[in-house]
């Protein structure tokens, strides 16, 4: 059998098993552990020994705990909801304000946590029951809060970058200023969408009465306090990583102790919150660091066949296609799957395919991996909010008021969905809007 029928064989495996069912890293750490054995017998062992290995030495691997752990002490403590506070009482006289306070309210999040998880989950438990009893309309708002979720994953500290980073042996740091501009520009688009919406029809966006907002402007001064934390933990942490002062790993440890001083001086850090802190933190750390060492294996396996080869003969030689034809094609692909698949399954399974060729493209510009990696996240987010899969769509569901079905949570997200391929299509077309800041702080 010619090493490409192995390769295609793997492949074709690794999703047999991933349609019964299977948890993603099982199904591809037992086919890439099986090809091993089947090729070189029990010394081939020693190919994925040597993956794995490579991923313990990498020490920037131990910020995906401490992010993790930073995201749910601010959530589990209360300090984010006080954030909706203090915005529900400055945004509340716009047209739309709090809808558009919603959207700054995951922005700012999405720079706390790094995954959309939290996002969503204070966003569906806690603005969206306030924003249903304000009169706003619910599938608007509910795609509001589906739609800025999904921005943890790009604005930094962006987990599923550090786990890009991983696999394609990129600078996090670089990752991370890439998706700065794009992740701004797309939450703009959502704030501009929701103000035009709300200004064409005002029903779908009351404004809040003067008697809600009756507040002395003493006390809404006050209310800023609110916003003191979670930007001063933001800042410091990206501040002196930027600066020079700490690396990597050190800021992730700078942001998860000032996490955790901001809730002890506000009395919120009981037993209970840390003890629930550190439960999810553990349980979403060891899902990536298993996600991450079968990717390793297999990829490992993958590419000792020649499969990347044997793809760039298919794409280039074969079909004569154009480098950015196979970067569309990647696109498209990445769309599919998400349609079935989540952002960390879909990355280590392709990354053992499509990595390698990024790298091989003549895209005529320097750190192409950096500007693909932003690709893949914009595309995740897509993935998060579009049917059958769409983890948001579940969460939302699961989360909502009785209210809001599931044919309005899908209803809802369409408008944001066109609006993240309009910033994927500019990303691809005008490549130094995730590239320039990179550069820059790198120069």
């Amino acid at each position: 059998m010619s090493n490409a029928s192995i390769a295609l064989l793997m492949f074709g495996g690794m999703l047999a098993l991933l349609l019964t069912g299977q948890r993603v890293f099982a199904a591809i750490g037992f086919v890439g552990s099986a090809a091993v054995l089947a090729l070189y017998g029990t010394g081939g062992v020693e190919i994925p020994f040597s993956a794995a290995f490579k991923l313990f030495n990498w020490f920037p691997m131990l910020t995906l705990p401490l992010f993790i752990y930073m995201g749910y002490i601010l959530s589990e403590s209360g300090i984010a909801e006080d954030l909706y506070r203090m915005l529900h009482v400055w945004f509340g006289r716009l047209t739309g304000g709090l809808a558009i306070g919603t959207i700054v309210l995951m922005v700012i999040i999405s720079a706390m946590n790094g995954l959309s998880v939290a996002g969503m989950a204070i966003g569906a438990t806690i603005a969206l029951p306030e924003l249903l009893r304000r009169g706003y309309d619910k599938i608007l708002i509910t795609g509001v809060i589906q739609g800025g979720s999904s921005l943890g994953i790009l604005v930094p500290p962006s987990v599923v970058m550090v786990l890009y980073g991983m696999i394609a042996r990129q600078p996090v740091s670089q990752l991370w200023l890439a998706g700065v501009v794009p992740g701004l520009m797309m939450a703009t688009m959502f704030i501009i969408y929701v103000a035009v919406r709300a200004r064409m029809n005002p029903s779908l966006a009351p404004t809040v009465s003067d008697e809600e907002l009756a507040m002395p402007l003493g006390e809404k001064l006050k209310l800023l306090r609110f916003g003191i934390i979670p930007f001063l933990i933001f800042f410091t942490m990206t501040g002196l990583f930027v600066l020079g002062y700490t690396s990597l790993v050190e800021s992730a440890a700078v942001g998860a102790t000032a996490a955790t001083i901001a809730a002890a001086l506000k009395g919120r850090l009981t037993l209970s919150i840390v003890h629930t802190t550190a439960r999810k933190t553990l349980g979403v750390s060891c899902m990536f660091l298993w996600l991450i060492l079968a990717a390793l294996a297999f990829g490992a396996v993958f590419d000792g066949l020649g499969a990347v080869r044997a793809i760039e003969d298919l794409f280039i030689t074969r079909w004569e296609l154009t480098p950015w034809q196979v970067i569309i094609m990647m696109q498209l692909s990445f769309v599919v799957m998400g349609m079935f698949l989540d952002d960390t399954a879909m990355l280590v399974i392709v990354a053992p395919l499509y990595i390698p060729l990024v790298r091989l493209l003549d895209l005529g510009f320097e750190q192409q991996l950096i500007w693909f990696g932003v690709l893949y996240t914009m595309t995740c987010q897509i993935a998060y909010i579009t049917p059958p899969f769409g983890y948001n769509l579940f969460l939302m569901r699961a989360l909502a008021p009785k209210e809001i079905g599931l044919v309005d949570i899908y209803k809802s997200i369409w408008p944001f969905v066109a609006m993240m391929a309009t910033t994927i299509a500019l990303v691809m077309m005008f490549p130094q809007i995730a590239l320039w800041l990179p550069q820059a702080v790198r120069g």
